[in-house]
């Protein structure tokens, strides 16, 4: 394919179409209904006082603008965390490439953004979570020589757990 991709840090005006990319990946990994997160919200922990993301998008500067998410077609949502054994570390949340966009190498030009801030900002770890169905994605990260640790339990407790408690 012949068009231009550009990776860019996010911007607010980014948000309404990465909510959309957002949207589509819980329809993709079967849970349509459980996005929660406000416009909102996404402006308040992406740009206000509470800031705790940071994210990039993919650009395709020949899409036509009638698309879902107008030029932007990919998302790399990342934050930062701390280990008590290794101190500060990067999670990458989420890639997110619009399905009509798979396969034009968007993903690793996301990947690879992620990984240049990684190793700007010195994290003793890069880390994130994969399902252990989406063969596609457990195969890209195996390209990097990624660690797909099995021995840790993911742990969480829901909005309506914790108010629970």
């Amino acid at each position: 394919m012949s068009s231009k991709i550009n990776i860019r840090v996010g911007t607010k005006e980014d948000i309404a179409g990465i909510l959309d990319l957002i949207k589509e990946l819980a329809a993709y990994e079967k849970a349509p209904n459980e996005v929660e997160v406000t416009l909102t919200e996404m402006h308040n922990w992406g740009f206000g006082a509470d800031k705790i993301f940071d994210f990039f998008v993919a650009e395709d500067h020949e899409a036509e603008q009638s698309t879902l998410h107008g030029k932007i077609v990919g998302l790399a949502l990342y934050y930062y965390k701390y280990s008590t054994w290794k101190g500060k570390c990067l999670f990458l949340e989420d890639i997110i490439v619009t399905e009509s966009q798979r396969g034009r190498g968007i993903g690793k030009l996301l990947f690879d953004e992620i990984v240049k801030i990684a190793k700007q900002q010195k994290v003793r770890r890069l880390e994130w979570q994969v399902l252990e169905w989406n063969e596609p994605a457990i195969k890209f990260y195996e390209k990097y020589n990624s660690n797909l640790d099995g021995e840790w339990i993911n742990c969480k407790l829901t909005d309506h757990q914790l108010r629970m408690l």
